[in-house]
């Protein structure tokens, strides 16, 4: 019942019932008692009332706004991060206290991995997404976000789809770069933007050794097996997630051994990047949700080459500049 409907049928009972009342009383004193005591007992309806309607309305979703963050951050400590996730992997609680479904962690590789090699790592646990880049050294690649519950067809599937786009990306820097004739750095920041797109093109449509890190949900015992495997550098547990769709997920590249730093691209001009500047952090996605679908490929845009040439380095790769040429895989070739 709504708070108007209330109120009216308080009126509807209550007004006649004091009007009869009124009437039978023929003293002045004892008329404005009535009066006063019907004024406040009317008013006490109405604030009734009002706090039923308020209490009684639709309870909105509280996590609206929020948003929760794994992983590092540029200025971050790599072993720092490696010994925090450890040590919140075994303070897990048993699984009397766990959800039925499990918990949520982002598990970080030792190495870039081909989407064949996934299974040997993540065949027992439950898949959410995979994170990956073409690792070229020395060069920014974009970071992508493939949400993947069957692994590893949906990482071959989003390979594909990422080979289409950058190839298409590659026409467009070269169609740009031949167009620009008066701005040289323009054109050469153009002319490195195609040499990065076809290399990353021909890398996943040859289903390159090209995924770092994953996002799984399982029970405790299962997730520490995990963190025990050959490939597997870290385990971080994120018990606080209940959404993925409200969560930002960041693990360190492989090549990140020391601090998180923001990259450098040997090709572009030096004014291009910005030492002070981080690279914008991969944004969870609306279709990340689990599904028994097959995921469609979610990625990070790549940056225009006036994006790259004004400011910022694009959102990409956070690289350790003195580790970026040790444990790299070159993208295979078509």
């Amino acid at each position: 019942m709504r708070a108007g409907d209330l109120l009216r049928q308080i009126d509807q009972r209550l007004l006649p019932l004091l009007s009869r009342t009124v009437a039978r009383l023929g003293e002045t004193s004892s008329r404005s008692r009535v009066l006063t005591g019907t004024a406040l007992l009317s008013v006490t309806a109405v604030l009734l009332a009002a706090v039923w309607a308020a209490d009684d309305g639709p309870v909105g979703d509280s996590t609206v706004g929020e948003v929760t963050r794994v992983g590092v951050v540029d200025g971050d400590s790599v072993p720092g991060y490696l010994r925090a996730a450890a040590a919140d992997l075994a303070a897990l609680p048993a699984p009397s206290a766990t959800p039925a479904d499990g918990t949520y962690a982002l598990v970080s590789l030792d190495n870039y991995l081909p989407p064949q090699g996934l299974d040997a790592v993540f065949r027992d646990v439950s898949v959410s997404a995979v994170f990956g880049r073409v690792p070229l050294p020395g060069r920014q690649t974009e970071i992508v976000r493939i949400p993947a519950q069957r692994v590893p067809e949906d990482v071959v599937a989003a390979m594909t789809e990422l080979a289409d786009r950058k190839e298409r990306e590659a026409a467009d820097y070269r169609a740009r770069a031949a167009a620009t004739t008066d701005d040289a750095e323009l054109r050469q920041v153009y002319a490195s933007g195609a040499e990065v797109a076809a290399a990353e093109a021909s890398a996943y449509r040859a289903g390159c050794a090209c995924v770092y890190a994953a996002v799984v949900r399982a029970q405790p015992a299962t997730l520490r097996a995990v963190a025990s495997r050959r490939a597997v550098r870290a385990v971080d547990p994120a018990p606080e997630v209940r959404r993925l769709d409200r969560t930002v997920f960041t693990p360190p590249l492989p090549e990140q051994r020391d601090v998180v730093r923001p990259p450098a691209d040997a090709a572009l001009p030096e004014q291009t990047t910005s030492p002070s500047e981080s690279p914008p952090a991969v944004s969870p996605s609306p279709t990340a949700r689990e599904s028994s679908e097959p995921a469609p490929t979610v990625t990070e845009p790549s940056p225009t080459p006036e994006q790259q040439r004004s400011s910022a380095p694009p959102p990409t790769v956070t690289t350790s500049p003195d580790e970026s040429g040790e444990r790299t895989v070159q993208p295979i070739e078509s």
